[in-house]
């Protein structure tokens, strides 16, 4: 597990001179003893920066790091011819971003077919996941299936529920009006290794289960209703896959119907990646990932729940007195800190943005709190845009730290007033041998060294 403290470019501590009109007024608002010579401090180190090239320009005057004196000394890139346009390939990270990537986590399954590989998520900007970052969950492996010979069937338990089963190519769905829709995918499972106490050390493996995508593709509703499915009968959709495992997973019709669930052939404005699904994959906007079934093949339609293996023996919720409860598939509001977070160092007191990502599979998210003094005290966070429906949200908060060790938290709320628990209050309801869907609020621990460590409070 590698933290992700020495990356180019995640260096925390943020440069005085970054510091606008409204940054310096927050300071002098919320800042503690000593603030005052923190922002003299950032006023001269701007001036600095201002009058270092005059410095240069000056005749004779020796450099100011007693460096060869001669302004031409450019480097190379600023002199000379840059390497070719990329004509041969597809495009690629620069060299120095090599420590940005999916990491799997050793020993977690017993074969890497059925593994879990999780998303930098505190390395990366805004609300979207690149597609190669984007985290993995299989069952028996990916494939890379050929478009050309793959098909999607929808049919129905009996011919009342589905007047006219069809098959369908994937030409035939490429050339339907597609939609175009921004929605996070989370798998169940994410931070489950959480419950019981603290297992692991950064965001990555603590949150990593989670990605963020722009989905293209034909809603199901469209394809039901030139297949004459009757709603009133079938009030439930099957989902099966073409990989070696048959993934199947059930899902309200209800969904369906508010034009939401989509059979998704894009991703991020090109096709899906194989371990994404490729060539189709089911779109269900706020459910657990699990039932985004990849490799999508067949769609049957319903009168009850199908009770399949992975939503009767797994993906159940274990309950206090030995009971467990199935079908809980929505993704309740959860947030959590990507920066700072575990594995990351602060370099030095001074100004902070404190930055995360919240989401809610019942919505918008409507409001976040944070607080540095283990939920003492919260602050509302900056929400920002754009602010869409089952979709990550990204939140920032300006931060002094003055050196102290500090307990970092955010709280987040959706628009329906749902607002996220504690441990103790999730505990209290689920106890700590579940595994699944476990939205918590997260604590780092800032430590004088400026070293960051997960922490759970009681």
């Amino acid at each position: 597990m590698n933290p992700d403290n020495s990356h180019p470019g995640r260096l925390l501590k943020a440069p005085e001179s970054f510091l606008d009109a409204s940054g310096i007024r927050q300071v002098f608002n919320e800042g503690k003893a000593g603030r005052r010579d923190f922002i003299r401090n950032a006023f001269a180190a701007a001036g600095a920066a201002v009058a270092a090239p005059l410095a240069l320009s000056a005749p004779g005057a020796p450099p100011p790091d007693g460096g060869d004196s001669n302004i031409l000394d450019l480097p190379a890139h600023s002199k000379g011819l840059g390497q070719p346009v990329v004509t041969d390939g597809y495009g690629k990270p620069s060299k120095f971003e090599t420590n940005v990537q999916r990491r799997q986590s050793p020993g977690l399954t017993q074969t890497t077919q059925a593994s879990v590989s999780f998303a930098p998520l505190q390395s990366l900007f805004g609300i979207v996941t690149p597609s190669g970052l984007h985290f993995e969950r299989h069952h028996q492996g990916w494939w890379d299936i050929d478009p050309s010979k793959h098909r999607l069937m929808i049919n129905g338990s009996d011919d009342k529920i589905v007047k006219s089963p069809q098959v369908f190519t994937m030409d035939e769905l490429m050339r339907l009006p597609a939609v175009s829709r921004f929605h996070f995918i989370e798998c169940g499972a994410n931070t489950g290794m959480e419950w019981g106490n603290v297992a692991v050390p950064t965001c990555q493996y603590t949150h990593g289960m989670i990605s963020c995508s722009e989905f293209t593709g034909v809603p199901l509703r469209t394809l039901f209703e030139k297949c004459g499915v009757d709603y009133k009968r079938g009030r439930f959709v099957l989902g099966e896959g073409a990989d070696g495992s048959s993934m199947t997973r059930t899902v309200p019709m209800e969904l369906v119907e508010s034009g939401e669930v989509f059979v998704a052939y894009g991703q991020n404005g090109e096709m899906l990646r194989p371990e994404n699904g490729y060539p189709l994959r089911l779109v269900v906007p706020g459910v657990q990932g699990v039932s985004w079934v990849k490799y999508l093949r067949r769609i049957e339609v319903g009168d009850k729940p199908y009770g399949t293996k992975d939503e009767t023996i797994h993906y159940v919720d274990l309950m206090p007195g030995g009971r467990s409860r199935q079908y809980t598939s929505i993704q309740e509001c959860k947030s959590v800190i990507t920066t700072p977070s575990g594995g990351q160092v602060l370099l030095d007191k001074g100004f902070y943005s404190v930055s995360g990502l919240a989401w809610s599979g019942r919505g918008k998210i409507k409001r976040v709190d944070v607080s540095v003094d283990g939920g003492r005290n919260w602050r509302t966070a900056r929400l920002e845009s754009p602010l869409l429906s089952k979709c990550l949200t990204r939140f920032s908060l300006d931060w002094v730290w003055d050196g102290k060790p500090a307990l970092i938290q955010s709280r987040a709320m959706d628009e329906t007033g749902y607002v996220q628990p504690t441990y103790q209050q999730l505990r209290a309801v689920r106890s700590t041998r579940s595994i699944y869907h476990n939205n918590a609020i997260q604590t780092w621990l800032v430590q004088e060294s400026g070293e960051v460590k997960n922490v759970q409070l009681s």
